[in-house]
């Protein structure tokens, strides 16, 4: 019975990774003959997991929509929940984090119930998110999007290119890729017969033809240089701080912001990835304790600057204050 069950969680495992499997792929991936692999299939439709099967030279079984949620333990509010957070790592420019945020947020939307798939795209769309730096989008198009460069599938969508007018896109795409608070889809676009980046809160509409093709090598070899390099997004910095802190109270104001490192019981090494030190700096000083920069050098010249204008500001508050009292 273990193994059954154990075979059964593999088994939706697979369905998680791929839009469709045949069903000879998936009973060899598994080591079963494919009439076991059917009575395991009948086994996760009895537990809620609505799986699709067709027929045919092209038939073979995939993980649909279902019209509640299945018992991943979860209730809708816990569905609604997870995926708006997911969403909102996914934007939220801690380093690697983005990619699993995705991966994770597709598999929860792709078994979301439309009722609740709209529910996550208002709250997202409605909510400000202090972890979100840039343009909110849409957790459909980013599941969508991310599924068709997973099953390398040819991706259709309409795009407001900037100063331009809007257009029909269709492209084969590669990767998606989060730089400078935004996300860019890396693709080969067969109309203008080249690559592109494409930013995902200037798309609408992007739904997959089901038609594969065979992945053609990036320019430049790199998903994340190729976006850079046509986009003109400055390189990421990696800021590094000794804070004067307990990690547990670095972790409550500030691990939204980056990865929290114990060094002893009153003191934890902060890292951050952020295209602007500002956001850095601002998270620093919501810590309210003393800190010491590790790196970048630059990121210390940013701190002076930042200091010197507040302590100008400061002096002109006490000279006006001074004033005002003199007057009185």
């Amino acid at each position: 019975m273990a193994n059954t069950s154990s075979r059964t969680l593999r088994l939706l495992s697979l369905l998680q990774t791929h839009r469709h499997w045949a069903g000879a792929d998936l009973a060899d991936r598994l080591g079963i003959s494919e009439r076991t692999l059917r009575r395991d299939i009948d086994r996760l439709r009895e537990l809620g997991y609505p799986v699709a099967a067709s027929r045919g030279t092209d038939g073979g079984y995939q993980l649909a929509p279902g019209a509640v949620l299945p018992p991943l333990l979860l209730d809708d509010e816990e569905g609604v929940a997870l995926a708006v957070g997911m969403g909102d790592a996914a934007q939220s420019g801690i380093a690697g984090i983005e990619d699993a945020a995705v991966r994770a947020l597709t598999k929860v939307v792709q078994v979301l119930p439309p009722r609740l798939r709209a529910r996550v795209n208002a709250l997202r769309a409605m909510t400000i998110s202090p972890t979100a730096a840039g343009p909110v989008v849409p957790a459909d198009v980013l599941t969508v999007i991310a599924q068709a460069c997973r099953d390398e599938e040819r991706l259709r969508f309409r795009y407001t290119a900037r100063g331009g007018p809007d257009t029909d896109r269709e492209v084969e795409p590669h990767r998606l890729v989060a730089l400078g608070g935004r996300w860019y889809l890396a693709a080969y676009d067969l109309t203008r017969h080249d690559w592109r980046s494409f930013r995902l809160d200037r798309l609408t509409n992007p739904h997959s033809l089901g038609a594969k093709f065979r992945p053609r090598p990036l320019p430049s070899g790199d998903a994340a240089q190729f976006v850079r390099a046509s986009t003109g997004v400055p390189p990421a910095h990696t800021v590094q701080a000794l804070v004067h802190a307990p990690a547990e109270h670095v972790r409550r104001v500030a691990g939204q912001w980056g990865t929290i490192e114990p060094v002893d019981s009153r003191r934890c090494r902060l890292t951050m990835v952020s295209s602007s030190l500002d956001w850095p700096t601002q998270a620093l000083g919501n810590i309210g304790a003393d800190f010491e920069v590790l790196s970048p050098a630059e990121f210390s010249d940013h701190l002076r600057d930042w200091g010197t204008r507040f302590l100008r500001a400061a002096q002109r508050g006490g000279d006006t204050q001074a004033r005002q009292g003199d007057e009185a």
